[in-house]
């Protein structure tokens, strides 16, 4: 795997839920934003960038260095971290 992980998911979300344990079991260091969680003008300006990746602004949003995952999709994301 090259590159950062980025997950943009929502706190409540079971497939985000899902994802970010996927990610530790996979002993991965990844970085993520519970979107729902920021403040009104943080949430606008982050989900401007979430867009960017994933127009439809669905959760979770997974950025495994230059790939773009939406959704709960395990063999993808392992796939993409190269633990399979």
């Amino acid at each position: 795997m090259n590159g950062k992980v980025l997950l943009y998911s929502l706190s409540t979300c079971i497939h985000c839920k899902a994802t970010k344990k996927l990610l530790d079991e996979c002993t991965v260091h990844y970085e993520f934003t519970d979107v729902d969680l920021l403040d009104q003008d943080e949430r606008q300006a982050l989900l401007e960038d979430v867009r960017k990746f994933n127009p439809k602004c669905s959760f979770p949003t997974i950025i495994i260095g230059d790939l773009v995952i939406v959704g709960y999709k395990e063999e993808e994301i392992k796939r993409a971290l190269g633990v399979i």
